[in-house]
């Protein structure tokens, strides 16, 4: 399962579903506060395997806390900002190309 961060479009879980990929939002698990390297490791220990972002900091962060979570990874999503249905229609035509791919104990960037 991935967990979608507050930076991304909640939208984005209904398109994941479609593509057979179960996928949750941080604030549906009330995570929406967590900062810093908190949401990684609530991911991790709740299961999750894939943590999607579009905060490309939060990824540099987050890379030396994955050695604890070897299975876990981070896509950061490289997609312009813009309002949700843009962003869905864009990382729609990404995923026709090249579908999300996750590596376990790394962070991805992804366009």
């Amino acid at each position: 399962m991935w967990l979608l961060d507050v930076n991304v479009p909640r939208q984005l879980k209904g398109l994941l579903t479609d593509l057979g990929v179960p996928a949750e939002t941080a604030n549906e698990r009330g995570w929406g506060t967590l900062l810093n390297g908190e949401p990684l490791e609530a991911a991790a220990r709740s299961g999750f395997t894939c943590l999607l972002t579009r905060d490309q900091l939060f990824g540099k962060t987050v890379s030396k806390n994955l050695k604890r979570y070897p299975a876990f990874s981070v896509v950061v999503v490289m997609l312009p900002l813009v309002r949700a249905s843009q962003f869905l229609s864009s990382f729609k035509a990404s995923w026709e190309k090249k579908p999300i791919s996750p590596v376990p104990g790394q962070v991805q960037l992804w366009s």
